[in-house]
């Protein structure tokens, strides 16, 4: 019974980890940028979710209407947010060293949390309500699954099976994958490689603040929230390979049965678990466990 307890919280905590991660997988594979903004809009996108929750409370709408705001929420963060910061700070340093590219996203980071205490404030935030939609339901063995925490599986099946599809079965996916391999070609035949980085960037940023407006319901919503979150996404892209969306499902999977094990069998190296098998991994495999090669791209 312990051992299905274990698989049951892996899973759970995997499937917000993966759709954040799958952003910063898409954001580096097309951009070649490891944002460290990314956990800034993974809080930006669980605060703006506090705030449309809120706000469709006190309009009196139905319960089950807190679901379309933090979706609305995530939306609004990507659509404010992703061109903003691409097309007025990061094309800018687009072909500089990588080094730099690092240090622009985590001077970017640090902007962020300040918007975020500016705008939020720095008491905790606390949005219950649509962790509660669907009650408890139980599972063979007795034990008991909350009904939301399924509801976050079954959307990152879908931020999974939609992001594939879109990039290998869709015409935009094709040029996407073009500009990926070789941008300088798909610009001589008339692809406008600036508005694919700009899509491409705010998608990972919808990933993104959708992981947060998703998980606000969960945690407390206070400043502090998105370090925690990009040092596991990392976690997740390294032990998955970066570029590689089937590495990110992977990696996810990995660390949260890493978390839930030592969760429930050994609390104190809950941290430590972690990045103990995200060592491992790179000891036996530096590419992680998809090669992260352009061609490999999903």
């Amino acid at each position: 019974m312990q051992a299905l307890t274990i698989v049951v919280d892996a899973i759970t905590y995997a499937s917000w980890l993966f759709i954040v991660s799958l952003g910063l997988t898409l954001v580096f594979g097309v951009l070649k940028i490891l944002n460290i903004a990314h956990g800034s809009v993974y809080a930006l996108g669980a605060y703006a979710a506090a705030s449309f929750v809120a706000l469709a409370l006190a309009l009196g709408l139905a319960p089950g209407f807190a679901l379309v705001a933090m979706l609305l929420a995530a939306a609004a963060v990507a659509v404010v947010v992703g061109p903003l910061l691409e097309r007025a700070l990061l094309a800018r340093f687009y072909g500089r060293d990588e080094v730099l590219l690092l240090l622009v996203t985590y001077a970017l980071f640090l902007m962020l949390e300040d918007v975020t205490k500016l705008v939020w404030g720095v008491n905790p935030y606390f949005v219950s309500g649509p962790y509660q939609l669907f009650g408890n339901l139980a599972l063979p063995g007795g034990i008991r699954v909350i009904g939301y925490d399924l509801l976050l599986i079954v959307l990152a099946v879908v931020c999974g099976v939609t992001t594939w599809f879109g990039l290998n079965r869709t015409r935009g996916g094709k040029i996407v994958l073009a500009v990926i391999h070789n941008p300088e070609m798909s610009a001589s035949m008339g692809v406008n490689v600036q508005r694919v980085y700009m899509v491409a960037f705010s998608i990972g940023v919808f990933l993104a603040a959708l992981g947060g407006a998703f998980t606000a319901p969960m945690i407390s919503v206070q400043p502090g929230l998105s370090v925690s979150v990009i040092v596991v996404s990392f976690a997740v892209v390294i032990i998955g390979g970066l570029s590689s969306i089937e590495g990110a499902a992977i990696g996810a999977l990995v660390v949260g049965l890493a978390r839930a094990a030592s969760v429930h069998l050994a609390p104190d190296f809950e941290l430590f678990s972690i990045y103990l098998v995200m060592a491992g991994v790179l000891i036996f495999r530096p590419e992680g466990l998809f090669q992260s090669v352009k061609a490999r791209l999903i």
